[in-house]
């Protein structure tokens, strides 16, 4: 969606679900903008090209961007997601049920 050194081709966006799991970052740079809405945009383009069971949230709070918000605002995301039109299915396994799944199969049991 992006066009920059720092986001994936569709190409490589379509080879990653192979082995792993795409993560959407929140910085401008990976969503092209700085609020919620632009974030929501670039999690449904990534569902788009490689479909909602691939695709989490990438979110950068470690401090190695700036973020649009702290994450007790990551229902803003879910908020812009319901008004861009997405399935709330999609939005369940994106914001959470993707990552539970793939922990559940990796951690030891």
């Amino acid at each position: 969606m992006c066009d920059n050194n720092r986001n994936l081709s569709d190409d490589q966006l379509r080879a990653v679900p192979a082995t792993r799991r795409i993560g959407v970052g929140f910085g401008d740079v990976a969503s092209c903008g700085t609020d919620a809405a632009s974030i929501a945009k670039a999690i449904r383009y990534t569902v788009g090209v490689v479909g909602a069971e691939h695709v989490g949230l990438g979110s950068d709070f470690d401090g190695a961007v700036t973020e649009p918000f702290q994450p007790s605002g990551l229902a803003l995301v879910t908020q812009a997601r319901l008004q861009q039109g997405m399935p709330e299915q999609d939005i369940e396994l994106v914001m959470g049920e993707n990552v539970t799944r793939v922990l559940g199969q990796v951690l030891p049991q």
